[in-house]
């Protein structure tokens, strides 16, 4: 590219575990998501009721090598390389990644989307909220963070959303999938997606956000040999739920009320999308009538981060560079640091200029109002 720079539109925080009992509301302090050793298991984990015990290593895992990585797992938090806890040693490594920016989510907010206590998960999205936003007020142009909303009180989402884009965030996660009782084709939402549009702030379905008893937090499988099944499936169905969020919001004229609302599917990778594009409209004309085909809102309204997604660059007559952004996502495991630039030379390079440097810069840049 005649400018190399890149973006990414998805990349992570690595929260302190401690982060949480230090912000939280006090009479929910003993009840914070925390770090411990387990028995019989070496390195730390995070816990927290209702949720299954997560490695913390495997949250700043990012270019290890695999033969080191079982030694690496066996890491504390305080081990943790230092761009982690250090938001300047994070610039050094975008500059050695050659990244000018990052949009940044939650590593350890995406399981507390399964919390079952919907006021001890709204005190922890804020406190997250707090800290994200301390974090990246050391440089606001290239530590961009998006925030954390739950959605049962809807009053009190609008206040949150507002309180975080003055804090300087410009977007929040919500359920990638929804109660199944409260799907967002319900009108009870309708306020929310008001001010999501009005404030100019983009709403995005992150694998793993799932609410309690959907697919991101279901059935906790016990006999060992069904684990790696569960696990399998869980990890080949992962765009499913965010399907049937963007077809209860397309059927239920959510994006045709707010045509300026805009929503992200992130770290779903984007191949799925023509497919899903043709089926809608294929199906969508059965019963329900709106001004454009279902696809159209989708296309003007929908945007899609990948990692490492072969097969889109084939497709993008069905789903444009216009819609798909580049994510790093540092610095978990799958990341492409420290070799981000080498990535996007070598898998990008059948496309032309024009769409690879909207797809590594540009459409992140005009999304989320980037200079």
């Amino acid at each position: 590219m005649s400018d190399s720079r890149l973006i990414s539109a998805d990349s992570h925080f690595v929260e302190p575990p401690s982060m949480w009992a230090e912000r939280l509301d006090r009479k929910f302090r003993d009840r914070a998501p925390r770090a411990v050793k387990l028995d019989g298991r070496p390195g730390e984990y995070f816990v927290c009721e209702d949720l299954a015990p997560a490695p913390i290593a495997a949250f700043f895992s990012a270019g290890v090598p695999a033969e080191e990585i079982q030694e690496f797992m066996k890491r504390g938090f305080a081990e943790a390389p230092k761009a982690v806890h250090d938001p300047a040693e994070r610039i050094r490594d975008q500059d050695r990644d050659g990244v000018s920016a990052e949009v940044i989510y939650t590593s350890m907010g995406m399981p507390l989307f399964g919390l079952g206590d919907a006021e001890f998960r709204a005190a922890c999205f804020r406190a997250f909220n707090d800290w994200a936003t301390d974090y990246c007020a050391y440089d606001l142009k290239r530590l961009i963070p998006l925030g954390l909303i739950t959605l049962e009180d809807i009053p009190a989402a609008v206040a949150e959303l507002e309180r975080i884009k003055a804090r300087g965030m410009v977007g929040a996660m919500i359920w990638g999938d929804a109660p199944m009782e409260r799907p967002y084709s319900l009108p009870d939402y309708d306020p929310f997606w008001a001010a999501a549009q009005d404030l100019d702030m983009s709403l995005s379905l992150h694998i793993l956000t799932g609410a309690k008893g959907t697919a991101g937090h279901a059935s906790k499988v016990v006999n060992p040999e069904m684990r790696g099944i569960e696990f399998m499936s869980g990890l080949i169905s992962m765009v499913h739920p965010i399907e049937r969020s963007l077809t209860s919001m397309v059927f239920g004229k959510v994006f045709e009320k707010y045509p300026r609302l805009k929503i992200v599917s992130a770290e779903n990778d984007v191949a799925w999308i023509p497919f899903y594009l043709f089926r809608i409209d294929k199906y969508g004309s059965r019963g329900f009538k709106l001004p454009l085909k279902p696809s159209e809102y989708i296309k003007r309204q929908v945007y899609a981060t990948f990692i490492d997604d072969p097969v889109f660059v084939n497709l993008l007559d069905w789903y444009p560079s216009d819609n798909i952004m580049w994510s790093s996502d540092y610095p978990h495991r799958q990341a492409t640091f420290p070799r981000s630039q080498d990535y996007v030379a070598k898998h990008l390079s059948a496309i032309s200029e024009a769409d690879r440097c909207k797809i590594v810069r540009d459409t992140a840049a005009k999304l989320y109002g980037l200079n």
